[in-house]
Order: C-alpha cells, then structure tokens, then sequence
C-alpha cells in the first residue's frame, strides 16, 4: 500500500514539474534562429503539459507532468538561395521560436520553484520549533 502524499512529497513533484517546464523553455531558446530546409523538418516549440493529480490518503492535490507537446506555430519562410540548406526554389524555414515569450516562461518557472523552496524552509522551521516546544 502506497504512503499517504505529504507536504513534502508534494512539494517534491511541483519543483520537478517545474524543472521540467525550465528544461523545455531552455530547449526552445537554444533551438531560437535554426533553419531548415523544408517546413516539416523545422524545429517547433515544445510545451509541457500539466496534470492534477489528487493524493486520496491524504486529500492534498499536487501536479504532475501529463506530457509534452509541440506548437502548431508554423514555421517563418524565408528566401535565401545562397544558403546551404535551401530547397529547390531557395527557400528555408526559421523555427518560430519567440525568445522573449522563452525567457517570461523561464522565469515564471524559475520563480514557481523558488517559492515552493521558501515553502519547504518554512515548513521545516516550523517543524523545528514545535519538536523545541516540547
């Protein structure tokens, strides 16, 4: 039988959703600016996908990643014939990658995480004082 979810336990799966949505902004930015020589071969954003999960031996509720997907933006087309991966008709195609819109996500996840840090500190102060009460 599976143990009862607990404060830190929940805290554990945020912080690794987190990570994972960090990781996914940091691929998008370092894949920001590559071309291809067709539309299909081009590079699309990914995004995480979350899922809630309820914890029913305890009642708390806590995230998981459910997935992850890739943005319907359609690539940006570009005439470039002198360029080594253009097509026939000397077309390449730019990930749709927009930095700004990355480094906001990675922040939001950067600050998310951080928080649920503060949190778990908070928690173990608490904790401690209570065990010097006695």
């Amino acid at each position: 039988m599976a143990q009862p979810l607990t404060l830190f336990g929940a805290a554990q799966r945020a912080m690794s959703a987190q990570l994972v949505r960090m990781n996914a902004a940091a691929s998008n930015l370092a894949n920001a600016g590559t071309v291809s020589g067709s539309e299909a071969e081009a590079y699309r954003p990914i995004r995480t996908v979350f899922a809630a999960e309820l914890d029913n031996a305890s009642g708390l509720s806590t995230v998981r990643v459910g997935g992850m997907m890739r943005e319907n933006a359609a690539p940006v087309k570009s005439y470039q014939p002198d360029h080594p991966l253009a097509d026939a008709e000397g077309n390449v195609w730019t990930a749709p990658v927009d930095e700004n819109a990355e480094m906001v996500e990675m922040l939001d996840a950067s600050r998310q995480y951080q928080n649920l840090v503060e949190a778990l500190s908070t928690a173990k102060q608490l904790m401690l004082e209570t065990l010097r009460m006695k």
